[in-house]
């Protein structure tokens, strides 16, 4: 059965909607950038949406109390959604990731009752991870089926890859899948406790990498089968052809060294599709600039690829480590890529790898075609999500 991608959605530092993301990438233009709305307690680099709260809500109409990662799942899934109708005949579910939820809201409401000024109650209903599922679901009337993912990293590909599988067993005829997580100060102090926060920009398979940026932002597709698309008429940007999730449960925040959850991953995704390695036409990879992870993924290439390698980058220099959207909001550029034949630019790159020698795009290039797109994400816990991509 095939399943078809007929709605995108993306809002993240490098742009509130699809076009401006798309934009700044063809413009190299990373959104890493200060700190402003959030405050810490030394300046920090991060991929902030350019928007306050307050902004952001009366752009959209949207209603309090409602916390950030909210927002930007609404915005997101919005845009996918496209005004598309329910009807009867199309079985229709929603399923969202998260990893942070609704903290963002809930650190300020411990403040206020640490200070003991009159703390507002209503901050903490929106602390929970599916309340960002359900808010989305009851604005888009989507009530067949409702599912939140928390996965760490990894939760936006999971979504995508549940839906899928839902579709494939007959259960759904359209769903829409993807993440959102807002910037908090819970997973800034959380990262560095890890030592993996840097403070200077992020260099992805960079062997000078000293770790990654956060992010935040919120990502969405939305997935069609032949009967829906029969009765919405809507046009196919893409197809989902190939999934795999694996856990090598070698530790609990690192991936093992020899890319072995990766490599099962994208092995997995690859059977899946019923396509050979050297279909791949490019990887956007997960590539978050940390020691351990670009080491561990650009090895999982080596397994899988062996010498011929696709080209490859990761689009975390441009919007941050989104944590749970990431997977998702990277679902929407491998759309793009598909859609433009481009292939991104990996920025702040300069040395490869000692121990791989494996070379990132570095370019903007939109000289080859542009058949298959393997997207990575690589969660705690070993928990590694591979998705595959290919044009109509």
């Amino acid at each position: 059965m095939s399943i078809y991608i007929t709605g995108v959605g993306v809002i993240s530092a490098i742009g509130l909607n699809t076009e401006e993301n798309y934009q700044s990438l063809k413009d190299q233009k990373t959104g890493i950038e200060p700190l402003q709305f959030f405050p810490s307690e030394k300046e920090i680099l991060a991929g902030e949406v350019k928007l306050s709260n307050q902004e952001l809500i009366q752009q959209h109409n949207l209603t309090a109390p409602i916390s950030r990662t909210s927002i930007l799942g609404l915005i997101a899934a919005k845009e996918a959604w496209k005004g598309n109708e329910h009807n009867s005949q199309i079985r229709t579910g929603i399923i969202s990731g998260t990893s942070v939820g609704g903290m963002d809201n809930t650190e300020i409401y411990y403040e206020q009752r640490l200070n003991e000024q009159n703390p507002d109650i209503s901050l903490i209903t929106t602390h929970d991870s599916g309340n960002t599922t359900e808010r989305i679901a009851a604005e888009l009337g989507i009530s067949g089926y409702i599912n939140t993912i928390s996965t760490a990293c990894s939760s936006g590909a999971n979504a995508i890859m549940l839906g899928a599988r839902l579709m494939q067993q007959n259960k759904l005829d359209r769903v829409l899948v993807g993440a959102s997580d807002s910037f908090s100060n819970f997973t800034e102090k959380g990262f560095r406790s890890l030592m993996i926060y840097s403070d200077e920009w992020v260099k992805p398979f960079d062997d000078n990498r000293n770790g990654l940026n956060l992010g935040e932002g919120g990502g969405f597709i939305l997935l069609e089968n032949k009967k829906s698309l029969d009765i919405t008429n809507n046009k196919p940007l893409a197809s989902l052809v190939g999934w795999s999730n694996t856990t090598d449960a070698y530790h609990q925040t690192a991936s093992s060294p020899d890319g072995k959850g990766a490599t099962l991953a994208v092995e997995g995704a690859l059977k899946k599709a019923n396509l050979n390695p050297s279909d791949i036409s490019y990887i956007n990879a997960h590539g978050t600039g940390t020691p351990n992870n670009d080491l561990s993924e650009s090895t999982a290439f080596i397994n899988i690829f062996k010498d011929k390698v696709p080209p490859f980058s990761s689009t975390k220099a441009y919007t941050g480590h989104t944590l749970a959207a990431s997977g998702a909001i990277e679902a929407v550029y491998a759309v793009l890529a598909l859609q433009n034949n481009v292939i991104f630019p990996n920025l702040n790159y300069s040395i490869p790898i000692n121990e791989t020698k494996l070379v990132p795009e570095t370019q903007w290039n939109d000289r080859n075609e542009v058949n298959a797109v393997l997207s990575n994400s690589l969660g705690f816990g070993g928990n590694s999500s591979s998705v595959i991509f290919k044009k109509v």
